[in-house]
């Protein structure tokens, strides 16, 4: 699985003008937009708690475009979102084991 994301990874520039690899978690609608959950690639992506990104997620029929999100309210929304959805995946996988 490891070398099927290093295939796909994605590179953004960051605030400061640096490339950040990485690779496409998943993509997810809250409030009426969509928004793309990143893991930060850059040094690898076999860590154990890898630095994920959420960015804003729009396409077109041509391109995709993932945009900072500027407003600190819906990022904390967003974020706290993905952090329960996140919980309780991990509680239904550990319910299965």
């Amino acid at each position: 699985m490891a070398e099927e994301i290093e295939d796909n990874l994605i590179e953004l520039e960051d605030e400061d003008g640096n490339i950040l690899k990485c690779a496409l978690y998943d993509i997810i609608e809250f409030e009426g937009k969509q928004y793309a959950i990143l893991i930060d690639a850059t040094n690898g992506i076999d860590t154990d708690d890898p630095e994920t990104i959420v960015v804003k997620y729009t396409e077109d029929d041509v391109t995709s475009y993932f945009e900072t999100i500027d407003d600190d309210d819906e990022f904390d929304r967003v974020s706290e979102y993905i952090d329960n959805m996140l919980e309780e995946e991990e509680s239904f996988d550990e319910e299965e084991e």
